[in-house]
């Protein structure tokens, strides 16, 4: 009998992950992830293959900053109706025409020549970096708007595994073609990543739970089109305490992250042991957290889920000075990356489930991107303006217990917010309509 009872719940926990909306959020990851790999790691190494200077090549990674400045135009796509391709539907439409500017500046990407136009190769990146923010805004807003709210923990882990995905399997295909046709031939069939969103798009169709906003004309009605979203957000009950909490949430963990490789470096680890255990251990603990977090998330509920990941991320930084402390371990590396990347994988799912459920469905595209902008900007910042200093005077072991007292104002705020009911206040309506309810507790 109790054999039988555990089969059936783990049969429950594995089958959302199967329904059509999930699968679909896999496929918008995919096309979310891949522009990512084409101005990062495979553009590095592009620009060094050409005889590209480092100081030169580290200066391209500003064009991901065109991620973060995403909002100020996100409200384009919840409100300007598209012609002729808006008859699809406005989230459809808008994915189909991202979709196709991604292409197009990956394109232009492809054929330009870094050795002989350093200048036309950083325009052609940022373009890229704009139109994957554009098709961002799209996805995000396309994944909220198609998932119940009993549907936001597993999708959110769907869309993770999928940018798992779509980064590393542009960033390998583009390695391999390189290698054999040029780097002009493995980005244009890198471009091939786009697809699998607007695919799913013209299956899925345009979101039953999607809501027009009301339709605005004239200048002074126009800013009230791009003001709305914010003004609609910041009206709410403990608006500004849950902003504090996107701001201050991932603090600890972003320093504690973006340092890793300087830790290991000066630990000793051989570039080998760095992939193995890094790359490889850390990347299959991290679906296997995501996988978790998409599971806990329903069993456990909204707040709950997303209280245990706060605990779990900052409790991970103090892996990190366990390992400093203890110095060159194989076994202490992997403990901690094991750890670290389970805990990263199973908040990333629960907490961004809890950002969608954040957002009014007339305006999804603005709020998510004005959310997902907040919540990485201060912890960049802070990283790199004072990691590297704090290293240099606190020493590793320090560094990492700050970054874990760091990391508890988050946790302490949102059990708070928790506890005084502004969590459940401040869900829009993608948290509660349709099936579910994300402030209900399981």
């Amino acid at each position: 009998m109790g054999d039988t009872v555990t089969q059936v719940r783990w049969r429950d926990g594995v089958a959302p992950y199967f329904e059509r909306q999930p699968l679909a959020a896999l496929a918008l990851g995919i096309s979310s992830g891949f522009p990512y790999a084409m101005i990062g790691a495979t553009l590095t190494t592009r620009l060094a293959a050409s005889g590209i200077d480092k100081k030169t090549v580290t200066a391209f990674s500003l064009a991901f900053l065109v991620y973060n400045l995403k909002w100020l135009w996100a409200w384009v796509v919840d409100g300007v109706r598209l012609p002729l391709i808006g008859r699809l539907g406005q989230r459809v439409s808008w994915l189909i025409l991202a979709g196709l500017l991604v292409i197009a500046a990956v394109a232009n990407l492809a054929l330009v020549d870094p050795s002989a136009s350093i200048g036309a190769t950083a325009t052609a990146a940022i373009l890229v970096g704009a139109a994957g923010a554009t098709f961002d805004i799209v996805i995000d807003a396309y994944r909220i708007e198609i998932l119940a709210p009993r549907q936001l923990g597993v999708g959110s882990g769907m869309s993770q595994y999928g940018w798992r995905i779509g980064s590393a399997g542009a960033g390998a295909l583009a390695l391999v073609v390189a290698e054999r046709s040029g780097w002009s031939t493995a980005y244009l069939a890198c471009a091939a990543f786009a697809l699998p969103a607007m695919l799913a798009g013209l299956v899925l169709g345009e979101p039953v739970r999607r809501r027009d906003p009301v339709v605005q004309r004239g200048f002074a009605e126009g800013l009230k089109a791009i003001w709305g979203p914010f003004v609609q957000f910041f009206a709410r009950d403990g608006a500004l305490l849950v902003l504090l909490f996107i701001l201050i949430h991932k603090i600890g963990d972003t320093l504690a992250n973006l340092t890793l490789r300087l830790l290991f470096d000066d630990l000793g680890f051989t570039g080998d042991e760095i992939a193995f255990y890094d790359v490889g251990v850390g990347f299959i603990a991290y679906l296997v957290g995501i996988f978790i977090g998409g599971i806990l998330y329903a069993r456990m509920g909204m707040k709950r889920s997303v209280l245990l990941a706060l605990v779990l991320m900052a409790v991970s930084n103090l892996s990190f000075a366990g390992l400093a402390a203890a110095g060159h371990s194989n076994i202490g590396m992997a403990a901690a990356i094991g750890f670290e990347n389970a805990a990263s994988g199973y908040g990333g799912v629960v907490v961004i489930a809890y950002f969608s459920a954040l957002c009014d469905l007339r305006f999804t595209a603005a709020q998510f991107a004005l959310i997902s902008a907040a919540a990485s900007i201060v912890g960049r910042i802070v990283t790199g303006t004072t990691a590297g200093a704090l290293i240099e005077r606190f020493g590793y072991v320090h560094f990492y217990l700050m970054t874990t007292l760091l990391a508890l104002p988050g946790v302490v705020l949102f059990w708070w917010m928790s506890r005084t009911g502004l969590v459940d206040q401040s869900i829009g309506s993608a948290g509660i309509t349709g099936e579910g309810d994300a402030r209900n507790v399981p």
